[in-house]
């Protein structure tokens, strides 16, 4: 299975969107701020939002439709399904 999910920094704060093959290994990297950038710097770390596809360009092309859309969309999307914007990574590991 392959992903698309969204990491914020708190409720309402920065969004990074990403797409993986692992997701609760991806979480954890950018927890440890294993490569740095962005959510490093910006203190994303809290899994919002994601789901499931059946393959890697599935999960890309879904990436690329989200980081396109405007931020009002993005967090409706996030509160959806996550309304306290509740961190997800529960559900993953």
């Amino acid at each position: 299975m392959f992903y698309t999910y969204i990491l914020a920094s708190r409720r309402n704060g920065t969004l990074y969107i990403g797409s993986t093959d692992n997701l609760a290994d991806r979480v954890r990297q950018h927890r440890e701020a294993t490569f740095g950038g962005f959510t490093a710097l910006h203190g994303v770390h809290t899994l919002v939002w994601y789901e499931l596809h059946h393959s890697r360009d599935e999960a890309f092309v879904r990436e690329r439709q989200l980081k396109k859309w405007k931020r009002a969309w993005k967090v409706g999307l996030i509160e959806e399904r996550n309304c306290q914007w509740d961190d997800l990574v529960g559900e993953v590991t």
